[in-house]
């Protein structure tokens, strides 16, 4: 039986999308998630929402609380996780609105929590196929099918922030192979595959970044003004898609 965990990130926390919508508060071994969980239904599936930066979007990247939120999915029985993120975009070809499903991610992150193994028993996680590649393949089928333009088994690199890059920077990631850049997914991947649940990242270029010649450099007000235009395409997959993973052969995630 399935269940599946929705990271919202912003402006894609909505509880509308579910049925039989309500709100419980948990407590963790490592604090309290970033928000209460809402828990619900999506055409027979039971599913719980995250807000990654808080209900008002007030936490800002190095303080989400990974590992409480991981932690509070895993106990609520999550087998499936779907992690909504903005990013930006380091390709030419993927262009502010497009969305990307990452199957590999680079950690330039500096001061988060990375494992939920850093007491008592030292656990080495192999962490080559990071992302669950079937949950890719879903989404990559229902983009396809409602006709929205879409990038698969592209890579994700994630920075501390909360500042952006500076150009050198920009290029340099570039030059790392990273397609799209963004401030969340990690530790929150590594987390998820740790606690053995299947991970995909549903990810909105909404911008260049600051690399390309010409572009006005990235700012908090293009990300949000983009996300807002583009939030329902993201909810109309989480809809399209949950339904069909529990009879999807999933197996990446042993």
């Amino acid at each position: 039986m399935v269940k599946i965990g929705i990271i919202g990130g912003s402006g894609l926390d909505n509880p509308k999308i579910l049925k039989h919508a309500g709100e419980i508060e948990v407590e963790t071994p490592y604090g309290a998630p970033t928000s209460v969980l809402t828990c619900g239904e999506i055409e027979g599936v039971e599913v719980v929402i995250i807000a990654r930066h808080g209900k008002n979007h007030s936490i800002f990247p190095s303080k989400v609380n990974f590992r409480a939120n991981i932690w509070a999915l895993k106990e609520q029985g999550c087998t499936h996780i779907l992690a909504s993120t903005a990013v930006g975009s380091l390709r030419e070809e993927i262009k502010p609105g497009h969305l990307v499903f990452p199957n590999q991610f680079i950690d330039h992150t500096r001061k988060r929590e990375l494992t939920f193994f850093d007491e008592d028993v030292v656990v080495h996680t192999p962490m080559a196929e990071p992302f669950c590649s079937n949950l890719i393949e879903l989404c990559s089928l229902a983009a396809e099918g409602m006709k929205m333009p879409f990038h698969k088994n592209k890579a994700v690199i994630t920075i501390e922030g909360p500042r952006f890059s500076t150009r050198a920077e920009s290029h340099m990631f570039r030059s790392w192979n990273a397609d799209v850049i963004n401030m969340s997914t990690v530790p929150e991947v590594n987390l998820a595959r740790e606690k053995k649940i299947h991970y995909a990242t549903i990810a909105m270029s909404t911008d260049y970044d600051c690399w390309r010649e010409g572009e006005e450099s990235v700012t908090w007000e293009i990300i949000m003004e983009i996300m807002q235009k583009n939030a329902d395409h993201v909810i109309k997959l989480f809809l399209e898609v949950i339904p069909k993973i529990g009879n999807y052969n999933d197996v990446c995630i042993k």
